[in-house]
């Protein structure tokens, strides 16, 4: 990044034009440059002609993008639109998939975050120019020194060389006239250039070559032989590099080739020469970086030449191809184990799920009689939760196709006895010989036909019992107001003998108000319905001029409900069977009366509602030991309102 800000230094710094490479100018040197006035107004002229280009320009583009069309907008918005209707079809439908992809994704992401923002490359260049510019700045000393004593003496210790460079009082050196010897200059660059991987070349003030480190021998100067041909890479080093050169390509200007003549053409041999000390970075033709440092010969206030440190091609970047190469075989081991992970993961969950959902796709499709759903209960998860929820579905499925299939059976059943008895009366009433006998036939035909709609009407309210009560939203409902509202109505409507019924509220415990003590969450209209079957059933039970009794008693989280009657009973055998579909034990003069779906109804909307209902009988024990029955007794049990689950 330093490296990058250089280029606005140097560019200042320089008083003609030239590449728009990557330089440097440190601090140390300003006073070099300081003093030449000519130089100075130069590279402000420089500064200034280049900020006003650089604003045209800037205008120029606010232009263009100004002038440019709104509709690229909307036009793209077609093209974004197909490429997520592309994603979305080529999105995998395999839960083990997509748990591969995500976690590779997340890993790939991360390393390509860490391959492309890695800022390795700017700190070794900017390590590389340090070092450059140190080494230099002694050579450049040691040159200065040898071109100024003629001696042999090549003076290598940086303290002494530092200390030659110390500026001398002003007018000291007007008289002084200092020459760069290639024959002084060469032991210099062989001995300390070679001996650090660098190619040092030295430049007169023309712009002349001097030296270059390349074609040294002896101080003699030799021209450098064609390079060897290169070996022959393998397929997987061609992708690789291709890889290398297209991601992550080096975007610095083309390094041109040094020349004996053509030293002036380059900014930085022009910003030594005026006593500069910058740095460029370029790239030669295969893109490989290459660091260049420039710093001025000088003695004594005399610029003598430009000395130039450039590494070889490839040096820094041979660095970042290692971290790459760490990076991509780190990743390759993180996907490795990522992959095994989330073929673990995917076993534990994908599989099950797999096995569930080919359970219930047998279980719609009916192959088999009754389908096994796969049991993953023994575990704390949610496929453990999932695979209970399943079998408690199939299993609740399965109960209620049997309820219907049996269902089916009884209503066949029930509707085939009326129906048989009315064909066999209407048969019998052409043959009929007198009056009274046609009556008579006439009566059982009008009785089968009561019958018939009595249970065509009850079945219909069993089958639509259950959608009705999850269809309803439940409110408040006062048990005991219904109650006593139920049985004014009927004892006002009773027929002459018919029981009479009394209701009974037996007092509250201690802490439970009597506002609401006997309020449920229901449904009114169904829970009505419950009264009146069990006050109905036990009406038609009792004997003339009976009492039934309705108690009312509230529990610490339930309300309590008996109705009580003085009928002969239940047979004990019986007291779960008459909640049965279309069971009905009455005595003769009912029969034909009742459905015997009362009862089960009531069962089905108390248990709609959280409840319990249950039959008992009403005993006295006799002094021989034995048990004398009194009557009937069915308890509902419902959840308050206040603890309603």
């Amino acid at each position: 990044m330093r490296a990058r800000k250089a280029q606005a230094m140097t560019e200042d710094v320089l008083a003609g034009g030239g590449a728009p490479d990557v330089l440097r100018a440190p601090g140390r040197d300003d006073a070099a440059t300081s003093d030449s006035p000519d130089h100075a107004r130069s590279a402000s002229a420089a500064s200034s002609a280049g900020g006003m280009q650089e604003a045209a320009q800037a205008a120029d583009a606010r232009q263009q993008g100004a002038s440019a069309p709104k509709g690229g907008r909307r036009s793209a918005r077609p093209a974004v639109a197909a490429a997520l209707r592309l994603l979305r079809r080529l999105r995998p439908t395999s839960l083990l998939a997509r748990i591969v992809i995500i976690n590779i994704l997340g890993l790939i992401i991360l390393v390509g975050g860490l391959l492309y923002f890695n800022q390795s490359r700017e700190s070794l260049i900017d390590a590389r120019v340090e070092s450059l510019m140190t080494q230099a700045r002694i050579m450049a000393a040691a040159i200065a020194s040898a071109a100024s004593v003629d001696t042999g003496e090549i003076i290598i210790d940086p303290d002494r060389l530092v200390a030659q460079t110390e500026e001398i009082p002003e007018g000291g050196s007007q008289e002084l006239s200092w020459i760069i010897r290639p024959e002084r200059v060469a032991p210099v660059l062989r001995r300390i250039a070679q001996s650090t991987n660098t190619i040092a070349r030295v430049y007169d003030p023309e712009g002349m070559l001097v030296a270059d480190s390349r074609n040294l021998y002896g101080g003699l100067l030799e021209q450098e032989l064609p390079a060897l041909p290169t070996p022959q890479e393998s397929w997987w080093q061609r992708a690789w590099r291709w890889i290398d050169d297209t991601l992550f390509r080096n975007h610095y200007p083309l390094q041109e080739d040094y020349g004996f003549d053509n030293g002036k053409a380059f900014p930085e041999v022009r910003a030594a020469l005026t006593g500069a000390s910058v740095s460029v970075v370029r790239v030669n033709e295969k893109g490989e970086i290459i660091v260049t440092v420039a710093v001025p010969v000088a003695r004594q206030r005399s610029v003598l030449g430009a000395l130039l440190l450039s590494t070889q091609g490839g040096e820094i970047d041979e660095v970042l191809r290692s971290e790459r190469r760490l990076i991509i075989f780190m990743f390759v081991i993180a996907g490795l184990v990522t992959l095994l992970l989330s073929v673990s993961l995917a076993s534990q969950v994908a599989e099950p799920i797999r096995k569930l959902a080919a359970a219930a796709e047998r279980v719609r499709k009916g192959v088999d009689n009754r389908v096994e759903i796969p049991d993953f209960s023994h575990r704390d998860d949610e496929i453990g939760h999932l695979s209970g929820a399943l079998r408690d579905m199939t299993q609740a499925l399965y109960e209620r196709i049997d309820a219907i299939e049996s269902f089916a059976a009884d209503v066949a059943h029930e509707i085939k006895n009326p129906l048989t008895s009315l064909r066999s009366a209407v048969e019998t009433l052409q043959f009929a010989r007198t009056k009274e006998q046609r009556e008579r036939l006439v009566a059982v035909v009008l009785q089968d036909v009561k019958r018939l709609d009595r249970l065509i009407s009850d079945i219909s309210d069993a089958s639509r019992l259950d959608a009705e009560l999850a269809r309803i939203h439940a409110e408040p409902v006062d048990v005991a107001e219904l109650a006593e509202t139920l049985a004014q109505v009927m004892n006002e409507t009773a027929r002459e003998g018919e029981a009479h019924i009394v209701i009974e509220r037996l007092p509250l415990p201690r802490g439970v108000r009597g506002d609401d003590a006997f309020t449920v969450m229901g449904h009114d209209v169904r829970l009505a319905q419950v009264l009146r079957n069990l006050l109905v059933n036990a009406r038609s039970f009792s004997p003339p001029q009976g009492v039934i009794r309705v108690v009312l008693k509230r529990l610490p989280k339930h309300v309590e409900i008996r109705v009580e009657d003085e009928g002969p009973g239940i047979p004990p055998e019986n007291l779960e069977k008459i909640f049965q579909r279309f069971y009905t034990h009455r005595p003769a003069r009912h029969f034909g009366q009742n459905s015997g779906l009362g009862l089960a109804i009531s069962r089905q909307i108390v248990e709609a509602h959280g409840g319990v209902i249950r039959a008992e009988n009403i005993t006295e024990r006799q002094e021989d030991g034995s048990e004398r029955i009194l009557g009937a007794r069915f308890v509902v049990r419902l959840p308050h309102a206040r603890h309603q689950a």
